[in-house]
């Protein structure tokens, strides 16, 4: 495939709008055949696993039961624009959808949905340029970006046009190219490493000389490793060049007998780490030498820096104790657009009311150049905002209390996956109504970060503290529990893995959330300083319950 080099926002959306044309009518071709295999899903002809190895690459997934289905809605970079968000709104006021669940992937899954419902959906999401294809399975999956990318003070620069790039170019191999099992890219714009690009499948990470460091072969769950970093200093224009030697390394080396060890990562101990790099740069060379993939993008937003010019005008001598208030938390963001902001909304445990999409889009349906991005801990960030729009929309989404704690983390639980085996949303709600009525200060308890399996999809094992589902032998019998992690980092050159301090019954996490709580409280301290003064302490407190 060609790319074209463009030279202005217009010329690339155009041809970004063509290619999705095509990549669209070609992935309408294969859904008959998911029609046909969903009515033998649900009509008892084939089983759960059969059905799961096909249906995962629309993007669905029976639920636990094999009753009803949940539809993983594809969005690159996790931003949302207003068609998007109106058909969202729409699809769930037509089908009476009762559960919406925002996930670490930056997309959304529509969940409880009906045979006829789910078929229905898959191609009207296609309709509104929502592709589902490669949503699950052995596929490139939705390429994730820093949620505050093209519009956060101090970033290097945006990489979203450059996400936007790689996920289209991704959808090229879907159908063409069977990979070993699912391939996870992402774009980070600083430091905070909010996607994991050091430790994802492929990461490419932003530097202060407008290039990127990328990292290869990392990921979570069993037997997690950080990434390999397999390029320095790469030219923006020359990310499709190193997407494919990804592509290359994996199809050829990616173990397709053993699908325990057929994720990316597993490469390091196939070819070991600096083995990996060399197999890769020759890769890189190769492509580099017989491709055409160069790339170039525009950053230039002129609808944008007009409502910024305005809005500054607006914002002039805006200094009452109110605003000032807002600004000093944590749910208002000044942009680096002057007098623009974007406003912090994290739904407990990432399943915002349904009801919440369609009264979103009624409030900024009329404001220009509003989006919506999606975070990697189930939140989202409404971007663009001049100071009256941030506070309505801070005004619709008040239940967010804006604490470390309340923005806590938890995969969908195994009442709805099919793999999980604690209750995650379960736990996390009976540890928010715990906690709550202890009224600690913000920061005392760090957000937490709840898997049900050793999946690590809420990805525990980088977390401050986190819990990985399981069961413990009690004299009772077996009683669900989950594994407890301590002082796991993601932050750039600080990466390290949660040390895993033993298992804890489900129904005596919340008490241990208290009791630490109370701890830290009285050294009068945020958890983070606690953990770095007394790096010992919270084992001792867990060791109670363990």
């Amino acid at each position: 495939m060609v790319y074209y080099i463009v030279h202005n926002q217009a010329a690339m959306r155009k041809e970004t709008a063509i290619m999705k044309q095509e990549y669209l009518e070609r992935f309408r071709e294969d859904l008959n055949e998911f029609y046909d295999m969903t009515g033998k899903f649900y009509r008892k002809e084939i089983t759960v696993p059969e059905y799961k190895s096909f249906s995962g690459g629309f993007g669905s997934y029976a639920q636990r039961g094999g009753e009803r289905s949940m539809l993983r809605l594809r969005l690159a970079c996790g931003e949302i624009n207003k068609e998007n968000l109106k058909f969202i709104k729409d699809s769930i006021e037509k089908y009476n959808i009762d559960m919406v669940h925002l996930t670490t992937c930056q997309t959304v899954q529509v969940h409880n949905l009906t045979e006829k419902t789910v078929c229905a959906l898959v191609a009207e999401a296609f309709d509104h340029g929502i592709i589902t294809r490669g949503g699950g399975g052995d596929f490139p999956r939705n390429v994730m970006c820093s949620p505050l990318s093209g519009v956060r003070d101090g970033e290097y620069f945006d990489v979203v046009p450059y996400a936007r790039e790689a996920a289209d170019y991704l959808l090229s191999f879907i159908g063409k190219v069977k990979l070993p099992r699912k391939l996870k890219v992402c774009f980070q714009n600083s430091e905070e490493n909010e996607v994991h690009a050091t430790f994802r499948d492929m990461g490419f990470v932003a530097t202060p000389n407008h290039t990127f460091d990328v990292y290869i072969a990392g990921g979570l769950g069993i037997k997690p490793m950080f990434g390999v970093q397999v390029v320095k200093d790469l030219e923006p224009s020359k990310i499709l060049y190193a997407i494919k030697s990804m592509v290359d390394v994996f199809t050829e080396y990616g173990n397709y007998e053993k699908r325990s060890a057929s994720r990316s990562r597993f490469l390091q101990e196939t070819l070991t780490p600096e083995g990996l790099k060399k197999v890769f740069e020759d890769k890189l060379e190769t492509n580099l030498a017989d491709e055409n993939l160069d790339i170039t993008v525009s950053e230039d937003d002129e609808g944008l820096t007009a409502k910024s010019l305005k809005a500054s005008k607006e914002d002039d001598g805006a200094t009452d104790e109110a605003w000032q208030k807002l600004l000093a938390g944590k749910r208002v963001i000044p942009q680096r657009q002057e007098g623009l902001y974007a406003a912090a909304y994290h739904p407990a445990g990432g399943k915002p009311k349904p009801s919440f999409f369609g009264a979103l889009y009624d409030l900024i349906e009329e404001m220009d150049e509003v989006k919506i991005r999606l975070t990697p801990d189930q939140g989202m960030y409404v971007i663009n905002l001049t100071r009256q729009e941030a506070m309505k929309v801070l005004e619709l989404t008040a239940d967010d209390k804006g604490t470390a704690f309340e923005r806590s983390t938890a995969c969908i639980g195994a009442d709805v996956c099919q793999v999980g085996i604690g209750k995650s949303q379960v736990l996390l709600q009976a540890c928010l109504d715990r906690v709550r009525k202890e009224n600690f200060a913000d920061g005392v308890l760090p957000a937490v970060h709840i898997s049900g399996c050793p999946s690590s999809c809420a990805a525990h094992q980088t977390t401050l503290l986190g819990f990985r589902g399981g069961m413990k032998q009690t004299p009772e019998g077996p009683k669900p529990a989950f594994a407890v992690y301590e002082n796991g980092c993601d932050l750039e050159g600080k990466e390290r893995f949660g040390k895993e301090l033993g298992v804890m019954l489900e129904r005596d996490i919340p008490e241990f959330l208290v009791d630490l709580g109370k701890t830290v409280a009285e050294k009068n301290m945020t958890y983070l300083e606690f953990q770095d003064k007394y790096p010992d302490e919270t084992a001792k407190v867990a060791g109670k319950y363990l």
